[in-house]
């Protein structure tokens, strides 16, 4: 019992780090793609709730923790987040989070850019189940052909 209760929380809160991960574990223990998919999905918005409604408090400490004194400010990457974001806005952001971006990357980065909660949330909950459910059913039904997932067929 309490081995399935873990197995669980590891594929919830993977997916709050990076989306593809709950797929991953979900085939690897034999889920099925609706429990993964919802597990995932969960996971996802769990970061982006926590991040949206408690990023300006993290960011304030991580901030006074973790700032060096060098850190360059305009750097390449920075410059592409700062394109993608005019370009796209918050639906585009959101869009990729769950596949270039972490939620945890993604939920920071348009909270950073100055998106609106409401439209936050809305455009993140379309998008990880938009996301969620294809991507675990591929992962489970085409996961073998990926050798390092060792998933043997699942």
């Amino acid at each position: 019992m309490i081995q399935e209760i873990l197995k669980y929380l590891l594929i919830y809160s993977s997916s709050g780090v990076k989306f593809i991960f709950g797929p991953v574990f979900g085939a690897s223990f034999g889920y099925s793609v609706f429990f993964t998919g919802t597990l995932t999905i969960l996971g996802m918005m769990t970061t982006v709730y926590v991040f949206t409604f408690f990023g300006t408090r993290i960011r304030h400490f991580s901030q006074r923790v973790f700032t060096s004194k060098d850190k360059k400010i305009f750097t390449k990457k920075n410059r592409r987040y700062v394109r993608l974001w005019l370009k796209y806005g918050v639906p585009g952001m959101s869009f990729l989070t769950p596949v270039l971006l972490s939620p945890l990357g993604g939920a920071i980065l348009v909270n950073a850019f100055g998106g609106r909660r409401k439209d936050i949330i809305k455009y993140m909950w379309i998008s990880s189940i938009f996301w969620g459910y294809p991507m675990t059913w591929a992962v489970k039904f085409a996961g073998h052909l990926l050798p390092f997932l060792n998933l043997n067929g699942q």
